[in-house]
Order: C-alpha cells, then structure tokens, then sequence
C-alpha cells in the first residue's frame, strides 16, 4: 500500500472513489497513528503542466531573451509575470534577502485550468509571434495521464 491516494472525483464516481478513500484511509493508519486528508477544487491539469514545460522548453532551445540563454524556469517566471500584465493584473515587487529585486509571481501549480489555458495561450501567441517551432508536445510527454 502506497502512502498517498489521490484520485480524481466527479458526480459520477464520487461513490466508488469516496469508497476507495476510506480502505486507504483505513489501510495507512494501521501503520500510522494520524493521516492527512484533503479535499479541494481542481487546479491546472497533469497534461497543461506537461504542454506547458514542453513549450518553455522549445522556447528555451530556440529563444534568448536580452541576448541571453535562458532555462526553462526562468522562462517561466518571464511569461507568467507577462500574463499577468497582460489579463489585467498588477507586478508585485519586493526588496530580498539580500537587497535583490524579486518579482512575486503567480504559481503555476495554484493556477486554476482556465487560468492555465490562457497563460499557454499567451505562450503560444508569443511564440506565433516570434518564430518559435512547437513540436507535438505529447509525442514528447514522459507523464501518464488518467
């Protein structure tokens, strides 16, 4: 038995997946003496945060930004501060540590399917924009999808 259950519940199998959650629940505390559960709304999906790196990672290949080459997450922190901008939010900036500039972005992993659809929306509109060749991101994909 793992020690994690996560499934996906929906008005159709919520009863057999409630009923799935209780045998685990029952099975990891046999072996533990508290468990964590929780319930909550669905973010970005496995398979936008698989589109998502496999664009940031083409852009990466293809793209330098201010003349420079830039990693994926640091490509990342670009667009989503852009996309914030550009539906309508503000940049929220603090002094770090250690005087440095820091821009509080977004997180991705937070953000809900629709908000994650039209940052890889942007994305993509960018790269339309700029000559970026996306290759067929699931030809690529190593996640599983349910």
């Amino acid at each position: 038995m793992t020690d994690r259950f996560k499934r996906r519940v929906d008005l159709k199998n919520k009863r057999n997946v409630m009923a799935l959650a209780w045998d685990a629940a029952g099975e990891l505390l046999k072996s533990n003496n508290s468990i964590f559960v929780e319930v909550r709304s669905i973010t970005r999906s496995d398979e936008q945060n698989a589109k998502l790196h496999a664009m940031l990672g083409d852009i990466s290949k293809q793209k330098t930004f201010n003349g420079k080459k830039l990693n994926i997450e640091q490509w990342k922190m670009i667009f989503v501060s852009g996309h914030r901008i550009a539906t309508g939010g503000e940049a929220e900036m603090a002094i770090g540590l250690e005087g440095e500039v820091i821009n509080l972005r977004e997180s991705t992993a937070k953000m809900s399917i629709k908000r994650l659809s039209s940052l890889i929306e942007y994305i993509t509109a960018w790269g339309a924009e700029n000559g970026v060749k996306f290759k067929d991101w699931k030809k690529y994909d190593t996640y599983s999808f349910n």
